[in-house]
């Protein structure tokens, strides 16, 4: 299972990660990386592998760039834009320019057997599952 940072999911499996780039704001005293405007993404685990559903609509698969560093997975995109003529939006929910996202794997993919496609617009990224998080989860009963 893939853990956002967000939620109250367990810590099995991979998840969103906080970046170190853009701009720096202050919450309470800590730092905080002000997201930028993401694309939405679903994740499904399976079997054998996690699939990520990255909604890129009007994205060129060519401008896309997927990579893996100290096992995070980085995803984002480009594409040119009209600046003399971008939209007056009254609320912007997904961004026109670029994207970027950002996933914790924590050990649970076997990196250098990902593979990516783009179908109808939606970037899928396939992350086989290695041998640890192929097992099942154990039940303990509560006495």
């Amino acid at each position: 299972m893939f853990r956002n940072h967000n939620s109250a999911r367990g810590a099995r499996g991979c998840g969103e990660a906080h970046g170190h780039h853009g701009h720096h704001g202050h919450f309470r005293g800590e730092h905080f990386r002000r997201p930028k405007h993401n694309l939405p993404i679903n994740i499904a685990d399976n079997e054998t592998n996690f699939e990520v559903y990255v909604y890129a609509l009007g994205y060129a698969k060519e401008n896309i760039k997927i990579s893996v560093q100290d096992d995070v997975l980085y995803i984002s995109g480009t594409r040119a834009v009209d600046e003399e003529n971008l939209p007056n939006f009254s609320k912007q929910e997904y961004p026109i320019k670029s994207f970027e996202r950002m996933l914790n794997l924590n050990g649970q993919v076997e990196a250098t057997h990902i593979n990516a496609k783009q179908e109808d617009g939606v970037l899928i990224i396939t992350l086989p599952k290695n041998a640890d998080a192929q097992k099942p989860s154990q039940e303990i009963p509560v006495r």
